[in-house]
This record gives structure tokens, C-alpha cells and sequence, in this order.
């Protein structure tokens, strides 16, 4: 929501007081022009508000949208389907995310593998620069594809 404030001591009927504020209000489709004394701004509000059936309190901007997918989190999910079973470098990695629609800073990918290996969910394979990452141990469940269930004798 997108509130302004602005102070004014001029009033609609030409009278000069002090007190005096006028809003305007945006959210989605509706805005709102409120002007009323300084004094008595949040029961303007509230009865606005309580007019247009949202819940009670002042909105806040970015309040009901949903929060991006941290890339740690997509990382782990890459990891929960099996995806890091093969090495995989730095540059596929990524290459994987974009094709998914996320797309990071090389650099916040690579902090955030680094972070997967220190929680020793990842390992890294090679050379600085040239890491290869792969999964430290499987992701409860998974069962690797062509796997067989041996039963000893």
C-alpha cells in the first residue's frame, strides 16, 4: 500500500488550521482521499477500513505477497529430488536454477552450496574455482534410479 501524507493548514473551506492532514491511500484497484484533523487520523482510518471490509489496522505494503524462494532453499530442494547424485559444477548449477526461473548472482549460488557443504549436505569435488558438487549423503527416501533391493541370504 502506498500511503502520503501531507500536512496542511489550509482547509477545504478556506480556514487555516494547524491540525489538519490529508491521506491518500492506494492498495490494488481502490485509492482513497482522506483529509481530517491530526487528532482523529486512526478512527478515520479504522472507519474507512471497516466501510471496505478489510481487516482492521493500517496495511502494510508487501504484507499478503507471498516471499521469494531463498537459493539455499532451491538448492535444497535440488538436493531433495536427487538432482546432485551426479557432480554437478558451479555453472550447471546455476544453469539449472535459471531453467527454473530463479535467477541468482553466481556468487549468491556459490554461498549458498558453500553453506550445503559446511552443513555437510554437499561435498565438493576438485580444485578451487573448479568445484564439482555432489551430494554427501541421499535425501531420506530417495532411492536412486535403477537402484535394487538386494536381500542377503
Amino acid at each position: 500500500m502506498r500511503n502520503r501524507i501531507l500536512r496542511n493548514n489550509k482547509r477545504r473551506d478556506g480556514g487555516v488550521s494547524s491540525s489538519y492532514i490529508r491521506l491518500k491511500l492506494k492498495k490494488g484497484s481502490w485509492e482513497i482521499d482522506l483529509e481530517c484533523q491530526e487528532d482523529r487520523v486512526t478512527e478515520a482510518i479504522q472507519k474507512v477500513l471497516a466501510g471496505l471490509n478489510v481487516p482492521q489496522g493500517i496495511p502494510q505494503e508487501g504484507a499478503d505477497e507471498p516471499r521469494g524462494a531463498t537459493c539455499k532453499t532451491l538448492l535444497e530442494q535440488l538436493w531433495q529430488e536427487g538432482w546432485f547424485a551426479q557432480p554437478r559444477p558451479l555453472g550447471e548449477v546455476d544453469d539449472e536454477l535459471g531453467r527454473r526461473g530463479y535467477h541468482y548472482d553466481r556468487t549468491a549460488v556459490s554461498h549458498s552450496l558453500t553453506d550445503l557443504v559446511r552443513e555437510q549436505t554437499l561435498s565438493r569435488e576438485g580444485a578451487p574455482r573448479n568445484y564439482k558438487y555432489v551430494q554427501k549423503r541421499p535425501p531420506e527416501g530417495f532411492r536412486a534410479v535403477g537402484a535394487q533391493n538386494f536381500i542377503g541370504p
